[in-house]
């Protein structure tokens, strides 16, 4: 019976308290048409009454927040600010290779092979960057003789860079990274590299895509 059908039926069991069970059904409709606003003040009063009996202050929070989002739409909120350089100089040279790989969009990298040589001055630590069949991974400890590109720098240089308390050209232009090979390469992997937004959507579906 359409979107009218799930709504009667919706409000009659509302009146029962089978809240779980409206929720389940109009985040349906609501993901089907997102511009219904019956459904979504039904599913916002749903919501609301699901979190003010929740115990656990998690799904408390969460319901409270998917109503606020089906009446006023996501929150504005300020760019992501950059990792703090204190952060970085915490974290391990292999857990920014895992970043840059879960930051990698496959689709975008279908077909491309990119290789990387790193060595690091300061730590004496030597890696490949990978980039192959749609996946970025590294070996530590080694160097890869058909690299397309190879950079030597301090591990603190690097630091900076993803702080962005410099960029990686003007580390080159100030001697503090030194290059071998094709740069334009690193590049080209960094424009595969998706930006994750600081705020999502929780009920609604994306309207717009990640790029």
């Amino acid at each position: 019976g359409g979107a009218d059908a799930i709504l009667a039926r919706a409000a009659k069991d509302v009146a029962k308290g089978e809240f779980r069970f409206v929720a389940q059904a109009l985040s349906h409709l609501v993901f089907a048409d997102p511009d219904n606003q019956a459904a979504r003040a039904m599913l916002a009063d749903t919501f609301e009454q699901l979190g003010y009996a929740s115990e656990s202050s998690t799904w408390r929070n969460a319901y409270l927040f998917g109503a606020q989002e089906l009446r006023q739409g996501m929150p504005k909120a300020p760019p992501r600010a950059a990792m703090p350089r204190e952060t970085l100089a915490a974290l391990r040279t292999e857990q920014l290779w895992d970043v840059l790989g879960v930051r990698l969009n496959g689709p975008k990298a279908e077909g491309k092979r990119i290789v990387l040589n790193w060595s690091f001055t300061d730590t004496g630590e030597s890696f490949v960057l990978n980039l192959e069949n749609c996946a970025l991974t590294y070996a530590a400890g080694a160097q890869a003789a058909d690299a397309d590109a190879g950079f030597t720098l301090a591990r603190g240089v690097l630091d900076e860079v993803i702080a962005k308390l410099t960029t990686f050209p003007e580390a080159v232009g100030a001697g503090k990274i030194e290059v071998s090979g094709n740069p334009m390469r690193l590049g080209e992997l960094m424009m595969l590299m998706d930006e994750f937004p600081r705020m999502f959507e929780i009920v609604e579906p994306k309207r717009t895509a990640i790029s």
